[in-house]
């Protein structure tokens, strides 16, 4: 009963609309384009211009990232006349978090003025086809979390039951994929998962995965976009493959080795992303 008690006083936090727009009051600037920026990547936050940034526990009744990896910041700044808001490091519901919370960066930028949200994430390759290092343009997700952020009364702005069909904006995916052979950097369609974490996936896992047509694994993203399709905003997804999925590698996994290769990738990232966004507007 008390653990049932914290989490409900947590979400009381942040779920309603007042305590949305309280916590708006702290951030550092408006945005057209918001981007959530995953394990490893969250370097693309210092290319913005003019940035400010404050840190996510200086903001009262945010949840704080307890991860390695994700700094904990919210940055303002533009990319070329693009308003940005980056989100430099996410927070995941294995951390103790509930969805609501989760999705909590993503009603903060629709309450900025983002109409656009990119996700990023690091993930592992279920799919043969791809390798660590690759980027993947998420094209669909499969919500193995069985949660959803959108539980409970219905909040400000939101549609009660969004249309999941096209979350990934059709748009911005064909765009990704256009300036992605412009720079000459392979980005790939695949079909991401999400599972709940922390525990990295059995073998047996990652044959279901498969099985379900799953191309990339992850612990994350799934919560946002649901809230962003609620919210009516567009939707990019760029995943980075860290690393092939249990059972598919001879190596065991690591959190340090995930946060390597998508540092590793960190410029070829940057370059499609901020190409990316140059194109939006």
């Amino acid at each position: 009963m008390i653990m049932e008690t914290r989490q409900h006083a947590r979400i009381r936090i942040t779920t309603p609309e007042t305590n949305i727009s309280d916590l708006a009051k702290y951030l550092p600037g408006t945005a057209e384009v918001a981007i959530i920026l995953g394990s490893g990547l969250g370097a693309f936050a210092d290319t913005l211009s003019d940035a400010k940034g404050v840190k996510t526990s200086d903001v009262p009744g945010y949840p704080v990232s307890t991860v390695a990896g994700h700094a904990g910041k919210i940055v303002s700044g533009k990319i070329g006349n693009t308003k940005m808001l980056a989100f430099q490091g996410r927070v995941h519901m294995y951390e103790g978090y509930s969805p609501e919370q989760v999705a909590v960066p993503v009603r903060l930028a629709h309450a900025a003025g983002a109409k656009t949200l990119i996700v990023t994430n690091a993930s592992g390759g279920v799919s043969k086809r791809f390798r660590a290092g690759d980027l993947m343009l998420i094209e669909d997700h499969i919500n193995l979390q069985f949660r959803n952020p959108l539980r409970g009364p219905v909040s400000k702005d939101e549609s009660r039951w969004p249309d999941m069909c096209n979350c990934y904006d059709s748009q911005l995916k064909t765009l990704a994929e256009a300036v992605a052979l412009e720079q000459k950097i392979e980005l790939k369609r695949g079909t991401l998962a999400a599972l709940l974490g922390p525990t990295y996936e059995t073998p047996a896992e990652v044959k279901m995965l498969a099985t379900l047509c799953a191309d990339g694994v992850c612990m994350s993203t799934v919560p946002e976009v649901i809230a962003a399709a609620a919210l009516g905003m567009r939707v990019l997804g760029i995943s980075c493959v860290t690393n092939a999925a249990s059972g598919l590698g001879a190596e065991k996994l690591s959190h340090d080795d995930v946060q390597q290769v998508a540092n590793d990738s960190a410029k070829k990232f940057t370059r499609l992303i901020t190409n990316i966004i140059g194109r939006i507007a």
